[in-house]
């Protein structure tokens, strides 16, 4: 099951979140110890969940969890318009939801380049925000899969809603590998298969160059040939070659044809399986009225495909280096 209701562990989940500290910003170490504990005692059914989904996937690449606790609209502080968040903010709900949760599943991680190293992300939109960037609103944000092009590239993405878009039209668009492979032929399988093709990165990487060119390498198949992984960007990917251009085209329609649209709403929490999918957002029509859509987001590594060396702890900031 890919969307599960969880209104039936709410009071576990809202005792559980009472026992993490008030401020995660003042010591985020030690906040996500303390999640790590909390996340051991998740109710057996939800926990089970998890434990799956991180051990083997699901053929849609994506878990939703939906009525999870929230605040209440009257008691959330108006949707941010600046990054990062400020050190004192008391915890929100589902910012303690993917505290828990994200501990369950691995290790919180920063990036040093990234929103200036923080771990929890605020996502709302922003006038004339980069069309790379989150903070998109009214154009689409294409298909990416999570910061493809660098070696420590985080394993799952977490997204939880505390405020939906208005009109509640915004789609966080997920396809999957495991479902689009079938589709694409084995001539353009092996074209593909391990082959790294040229690849650019998102702005906040670029270490401040307008536009460093295609600095890194990105396979779009790799590990196991029956369940490969998946490493796909709409924009940066830039295959020169006309064969490899042909075969990411291929690549693209079969991911297009599986697509599957998740609508966030107050306490979702999507789980991407970053490694196996590629997800963008379709647009939608901010107010600027201090209620307009509010996601959180982490990103998680596991020691699963080399993403862990040993010794890390939760809330690392990690620096970049590009894949070759």
């Amino acid at each position: 099951m890919t969307v599960v209701d969880c209104t039936g562990f709410a009071s576990q989940l809202i005792a559980l979140t009472a026992r993490l500290p008030d401020i995660p910003r003042r010591d985020l170490h030690g906040f996500l110890e303390r999640a790590s504990e909390l996340a051991a005692e998740l109710p057996t059914g939800l926990g089970t969940l998890l434990d799956e989904f991180n051990a083997s996937g699901n053929q849609d690449g994506f878990l939703g969890l939906r009525g999870l606790p929230v605040d209440a609209e009257d008691d959330l502080p108006p949707t941010p318009t600046s990054t990062p968040a400020p050190l004192d903010r008391p915890l929100l709900r589902m910012e303690a939801m993917l505290a828990i949760i994200g501990r369950r599943l691995g290790l919180h991680t920063g990036y040093k380049e990234l929103r200036a190293g923080t771990v929890f992300h605020d996502v709302y939109p922003s006038p004339n925000a980069h069309h790379l960037s989150s903070e998109t609103s009214e154009t689409l944000l294409e298909f990416h899969t999570e910061m493809a092009y660098h070696v420590l590239q985080p394993n799952y993405v977490l997204l939880a809603c505390s405020r939906a878009d208005h009109e509640r039209r915004a789609a966080t668009l997920v396809a999957s590998i495991r479902k689009a492979l079938p589709l694409v032929s084995e001539k353009y399988r092996n074209r593909l298969w391990d082959r790294p093709l040229p690849c650019r990165v998102d702005v906040a990487f670029r270490g401040g160059v307008a536009d460093p060119g295609a600095i890194a390498g990105v396979k779009p198949l790799y590990g196991d040939v029956t369940d490969p992984f998946l490493g796909y960007d709409r924009e940066l990917l830039a295959p020169a070659d006309p064969e490899d251009v042909e075969a990411v085209g291929v690549l693209s329609k079969a991911l297009d044809e599986v697509t599957e649209p998740v609508r966030l709403v107050p306490g979702d929490l999507l789980i991407l399986d970053n490694f196996r999918t590629t997800h963008a957002r379709t647009p939608f029509t901010p107010r600027w009225d201090g209620a307009d859509r509010w996601l959180h987001r982490v990103y998680i590594r596991t020691p699963r495909e080399g993403q862990l060396s040993g010794g890390e702890r939760a809330g690392d900031v990690v620096s970049f280096t590009p894949r070759s």
